[in-house]
């Protein structure tokens, strides 16, 4: 099929399955060059409009408000009032699913589900001027990138099917001009990596999209791709080293979407390297190190002062990225917050060993993959991808003693696969919690 049937196919689905898919479009676009107070202002309005709707559709937040003497149209008159307002968790939204979603009427629901690599998956409906804002969302990031939606696209998104899934499954990216890997072996690594010829764009998982760089790097008679102008890596971490393979496999670096089910797209990343704040459909703060987001078009579950469980460094207010836009920048996100690694005698934060790895990046230039897995409390084994010199085993254990001392005994195998649950990677799995 022809790259004109494609357009065609993409936005005759689209209408149907997201009729406000363009308006949210055409409103982002409009608002990428607004100034920051611009863009306060319209966020500060929105924000009021979803406390109001929340307080009048929403028993959870109608009764949260109330135990808190919060009223939208009376105490909600600059952006920092939101704080009068609880925080909430994933606990909350699970246990009180129910009472939090909307008792208004929509026109069309779908069911969503976050991944639960966190712990137990949450179920939501999720109404579809809210699914169009964030297919919107993840558009206009393609947009900067001369990207569009329907150009033919390498998808990386799980890769455990049977026969019968891969079969379904091919037939519908077919229709979506999107192919993907099934399977680590070198036959279908051959085969993705003679469509990547002729493919505009890669997204999906980091590790993933990794992963098959490594392998293609490996078998030098592949021909490179020239048409990619974009590799989206979502859903986690990017490490510093695999940029060095994607541009290798690819020709391009792998840039971020930042985002999750329950908050929508929060961030994309600009092609100047910065993670621009979606502020036309979220709201971000920043408590201890940890995002909270409220999302700004949510009806069906309303999301207000959602403790989404990541550690994330803001860059200064005052900061202006070359791409001119003034959306305020995420400078990086660190890691899962809750996550604990245990000592012999004490307890440690997860984040110790994104902290660990970034100081040998910094300080002495060694750039490593890593995951960490804790079974017995007071032991770690810590699995390296790169075979380590004895240099570099050396500067590793200095680093682990400096956090650790001889509270926790890490046990490092390099040179050794990273485990992927499910398609999706890991940097700590404990099964001690």
């Amino acid at each position: 099929m022809s790259g004109t049937l494609f357009k065609i196919l993409w936005k005759t689905g689209s209408r149907l399955r997201n009729p406000g898919y363009e308006i949210s479009y055409r409103f982002l676009k409009s608002t990428e060059k607004l100034s920051l107070g611009e863009l306060k202002e319209m966020q500060f309005q929105k924000l009021r409009d979803t406390l109001i709707f929340a307080s009048r559709h929403s028993e959870y937040y109608a009764e949260l408000f109330k135990r808190n003497s919060f009223v939208p149209d009376r105490d909600f008159n600059g952006i920092n009032d939101i704080k009068k307002i609880p925080v909430s968790t994933k606990s909350d939204f699970l246990q009180q699913n129910i009472r939090i979603h909307s008792k208004a009427e929509f026109h069309r629901l779908f069911k969503s589900e976050s991944s639960g690599t966190s712990g137990q998956g949450l179920k939501f409906l999720k109404d579809e001027p809210w699914d169009s804002f964030n297919r919107a969302s993840r558009a206009r990031g393609f947009s900067w990138y001369g990207v569009e939606p329907w150009d033919m696209n390498g998808y990386f998104w799980g890769y455990n099917f049977t026969p019968y899934q891969r079969f379904i499954t091919g037939f519908k990216d077919r229709l979506q001009n999107r192919f993907r890997i099934f399977s680590y072996e070198d036959d279908d690594i051959h085969r993705f990596a003679r469509k990547l010829r002729n493919a505009e764009y890669l997204l999906g998982y980091s590790s993933m999209i990794y992963e098959v760089a490594h392998r293609i790097n490996s078998f030098r008679s592949l021909p490179k791709p020239t048409r990619l102008k974009m590799v989206c890596g979502t859903s986690e971490k990017i490490f510093d080293t695999y940029q060095k393979e994607a541009l290798e496999a690819y020709g391009c670096k792998i840039i971020s979407e930042y985002g999750a089910a329950e908050a929508g797209v929060i961030a994309f990343e600009c092609p100047h390297g910065n993670m621009h704040l979606n502020m036309e459909g979220i709201y971000a703060e920043e408590i201890e190190g940890e995002i909270i987001v409220t999302n700004l078009i949510a009806r069906s579950f309303p999301v207000i002062r959602y403790k989404l469980g990541d550690y994330v460094v803001f860059e200064d207010e005052a900061f202006e990225c070359p791409c001119g836009m003034k959306h305020p920048v995420i400078k990086d996100v660190l890691g899962r917050v809750g996550k604990v690694v245990y000592g012999k005698a004490k307890t440690y934060p997860s984040l110790t060993f994104y902290n660990i790895f970034k100081n040998l990046a910094l300080q002495n230039k060694l750039e490593l993959n890593y995951q960490a897995v804790q079974n017995i409390k007071g032991e770690v084994s810590l699995f390296i991808q790169q075979k380590l010199k004895p240099g570099d085993e050396l500067l590793l254990s200095k680093e682990l003693k400096k956090y650790f001392r001889e509270d926790v005994t890490v046990n490092v195998i390099s040179g050794h696969a990273l485990n992927m649950h499910q398609g999706k990677f890991r940097d700590f799995i404990s099964t001690l919690e």
